[in-house]
């Protein structure tokens, strides 16, 4: 049975199109106030404070303590001396709730940089980072935000595997005054 391609192009124009969720290049990153915990100790987190200092990795992830999310966590951990030496800051951003987040941040991101609570979605909705599968959580995305407010890179795989290596090499580039996409 063959169809005519006038009904096939048809049949394609109709179907749902799945944007690519995320901030693009240049665009004004959201700022933020936070529930956030650094080794289990709670406070406010400030995208704005931590601009002032230099640039920020803002990355979001599904799940505390779930494998991937672990993984994720673990690998920006052991970044984190990386990441200082190049004038950046790290924040972990999911929806999970404080409790949750309290005990991540001191076990699997072992004190090394906080995590903040994003129980409404505010942030994440304003970052572009909702999974649209699962909109209760989180998608799996890394950004680099400039000093000046805009995003500078993204990155986005639900592989965790990738994201430390990524923000690192666009810090560089950020240094030496060039940003890219993925």
């Amino acid at each position: 049975m063959t169809f005519p391609l006038k009904k096939v192009f048809a049949a394609l124009a109709m179907m749902p199109v799945f944007a690519h969720a995320a901030l693009d290049i240049g665009e004004a990153a959201p700022k933020f106030s936070a529930p956030a915990a650094l080794d289990g100790k709670p406070f406010t987190y400030s995208l704005a404070s931590e601009l002032a200092k230099g640039p920020v990795v803002v990355y979001f992830f599904p799940a505390a303590f779930s494998t991937g999310c672990s993984i994720e966590a673990h690998a920006f951990a052991e970044a984190i001396d990386q990441f200082k030496a190049l004038g950046t800051s790290v924040i972990g951003v999911s929806t999970d709730d404080m409790e949750t987040l309290s005990k991540f941040s001191s076990q699997t991101c072992q004190g090394k940089f906080p995590v903040a609570s994003d129980a409404n979605k505010d942030i994440s909705k304003g970052f572009d980072a909702l999974m649209q599968t699962r909109p209760d959580y989180a998608n799996r995305i890394s950004y680099v935000v400039a000093p000046n407010g805009t995003v500078a890179y993204f990155y986005q795989s639900l592989n965790p595997n990738k994201h430390v290596e990524k923000m690192l090499s666009a810090v560089k580039d950020l240094q030496q005054g060039s940003a890219r996409k993925q």
